[in-house]
């Protein structure tokens, strides 16, 4: 019948529920945003409802417009489920649109990329590599790699490893200062740190460290430089300006060929944990569960390794 509810509009639909934006989910659809526009028009005349309210920036479901986001959620997943039994040899195409943090990105995933490219000629990636939290719904990313415990109950993360950490700091810092043995010398010693924060809410530098018994410590200390970014943050410690208290994984080569010391070992911070995090949708496309799956296999040994030993 004429009236039949199409799947493909239900998805243009459901971009736009997602991303709360007629010009982000246009793009994300690569599609015109009149054309959007038109078909959620269409949905609305079909149906007899307003489902979004809209305003000069954003736009909001109706409480019909939620009702419809579920059942057409359900919808297109069982619709995905019935494709994926046939399609399993189909290739990938589509562009994907990820978030990494610094170091992981250049260290880890941007080598290995040129061959997962190869295997799927038809992806397009785009690469977001930053470190402060994006908002990966507003923002329209298909999955982000996060450090650090994940609260949104609107996101669904799976973990893929942890980051161990090593306290560092240069040769020179060290032989101005001293080289501690226990936390009690950072205080005796006159040292200081530098300070790693992304939002610059956190003020008060810390040295953390956990015990033998899993028991949490820290120890205010000076900090005359302050950074909100990974490789900042190891420049500046490779700059003698103090001790940082960074992921094994970014620092080792430097530790390997002396130009930073670890110190104070058996005195670092609990390991961070690293998780690939996605909005809480029911349909997935297959090109962001693969790409997810390579990922997380990626990064299995190097980040499920807790011996920080370079």
């Amino acid at each position: 019948m004429e009236n039949n509810l199409d799947l493909a509009s239900l998805r243009v639909f459901l971009q736009v529920a997602e991303l709360a934006h007629f010009s982000r989910a246009a793009d994300e659809l690569g599609l015109p945003k009149g054309r959007v526009s038109q078909i959620v028009r269409g949905l609305e005349a079909q149906l007899g409802t307003r489902l979004f309210q809209r305003t000069t920036r954003r736009v909001s479901l109706t409480p019909d417009g939620e009702l419809l986001a579920e059942r057409a959620r359900a919808l297109l997943g069982e619709a995905s489920e019935i494709e994926a039994l046939f399609q399993q040899d189909r290739q990938l195409s589509g562009r994907l649109r990820v978030d990494l943090p610094v170091r992981l990105a250049l260290d880890l995933v941007l080598p290995a990329l040129p061959s997962f490219l190869a295997q799927h000629p038809g992806l397009q990636v785009e690469l977001s590599c930053t470190d402060r939290r994006v908002d990966l719904v507003e923002e329209g990313f298909d999955c982000v790699l996060r450090v650090g415990a994940v609260h949104d109950p609107m996101l669904v993360a799976k973990p893929v490893g942890r980051l161990t950490m090593m306290n560092v700091a240069s040769p020179g810092y060290l032989a101005s200062r001293g080289h501690p043995v226990t936390p009690d010398d950072l205080l005796a010693q006159g040292h200081e740190l530098v300070h790693y924060s992304q939002t610059w809410a956190d003020r008060r530098p810390r040295f953390d460290w956990v015990d033998t018994e899993g028991r949490a410590h820290s120890l205010h200390l000076p900090a005359r430089v302050a950074v909100n970014h990974t490789d900042a943050y190891e420049a500046a410690a490779l700059a003698g300006m103090g001790i940082v208290q960074a992921p094994a994984v970014g620092v080792r080569a430097a530790v390997a060929d002396g130009r930073l010391v670890r110190l104070l070992p058996g005195y670092e911070p609990a390991p961070l944990p690293v998780q690939l995090v996605m909005s809480q949708r029911r349909h997935t496309p297959r090109r962001v569960r693969v790409f997810m799956d390579w990922l997380a296999r990626l990064l299995e040994s190097p980040l499920g390794n807790d011996n920080p030993a370079p």
